[in-house]
């Protein structure tokens, strides 16, 4: 399956450790201090919920699968349900997790802190593949995106890519850590940070060229067909086993970065089910991504802003290879 003939499909995404994303602001943050902050923003968080929301809000069909337990999964489900985002919570017996972002007036810095999710099940996991299987089950790009939780072992998501092998789904995955290091085969598009490679082949990856080549050799051993390596406030680039191109970052003041990765992926898996050639779909990814930090919290990035920060965006820049 290639980028031209998923024009048209929907998009399912997984989210396996989904989180109540909760943000206030406070003028200074002291340690011991009673800190007094702003009255609080919830938004739906996690990286598939994330995509899923921003697809929707550039006019694709997404639907988002998401374990959810307890009063957090209940509101993450009543507002995604009410922002028109179709959903397919799994109940957990567990609580889904809280995830807390301060923002200090005095410094524009912002801390975040992150709450490890609950543990799952195994009924519980065979559960949410089950719900992917019939979901994705006809023409579908699959997103599988963020950390997974407790209980989760680290092949989880090459079980994912083997479903969706099965099935026929294009298998797009945004992960770190153990998920992204037990990836073998099936992944359509990864979209890893210079971190997360980094962390994934075990070296630093100072230069361009010695990111492109460790994610060739991820290409070379099976594990993706394409690769977006996105360079935050740099650009990103995208990776083939033949050639590399270099996408330039679309200047706009700085703000949330919170769910700016989950944007960018959205923003190109919305590009595919449009017909586009991946160039392009990065390009709106890169886009999306930007416009997401105009927004407060975990807002989704705006339709608007996207659509006007796209016709900023500049072609890629085709970079030499050397072999060996």
């Amino acid at each position: 399956m290639n980028e031209r003939s998923v024009a048209g499909h929907r998009i399912v995404t997984l989210t396996m450790n989904p989180a109540l994303d909760i943000t206030t602001n406070t003028d200074v943050v002291h340690s011991t201090d009673k800190l007094r902050c702003a009255a609080g923003r919830y938004d739906p968080g996690g990286g598939g919920i994330n995509v899923a929301h921003v697809a929707d809000v550039l006019g694709a069909s997404a639907t988002a699968i998401y374990p959810a337990g307890g009063s957090a999964g209940d509101m993450i489900t009543r507002l995604l349900t009410a922002e028109g985002v179709s959903v397919h919570p799994i109940h957990i017996g567990g609580s889904t997790r809280e995830s807390i972002t301060v923002n200090e007036r005095s410094t524009d810095r912002q801390f975040r802190f992150v709450l490890p999710g609950p543990e799952l099940t195994l009924a519980e996991q065979t559960e949410c593949l089950l719900h992917l299987r019939r979901a994705a089950s006809s023409s579908a790009i699959v997103v599988a995106s963020g950390s997974l939780p407790p209980g989760v072992p680290p092949d989880f998501y090459q079980q994912v890519a083997t479903v969706c092998q099965e099935i026929g789904a294009l298998f797009i995955l945004d992960t770190s850590g153990g998920g992204l290091k037990h990836i073998s085969s099936g992944v359509f598009l990864l979209k890893p940070s210079v971190r997360e490679l980094r962390e994934c082949v075990g070296r630093e990856l100072a230069t361009e060229s010695e990111q492109i080549a460790a994610a060739r050799e991820l290409i070379g051993r099976g594990c993706a067909h394409y690769i977006v390596v996105s360079l935050g406030a740099t650009g990103a680039l995208l990776v083939t086993s033949a050639s590399a191109h270099r996408f330039p970052a679309v200047p706009v003041p700085p703000g949330s970065g919170v769910g700016a990765g989950d944007a960018m992926v959205a923003g190109i898996a919305v590009g595919l089910t449009r017909g586009w050639p991946l160039t392009k779909a990065v390009r709106l990814g890169i886009a999306a991504g930007a416009a997401k930090l105009l927004t407060p919290g975990t807002a989704p990035c705006t339709r608007e802003d996207t659509e006007r920060l796209f016709e900023l965006t500049e072609n890629p820049v085709e970079i030499e290879l050397v072999n060996g």
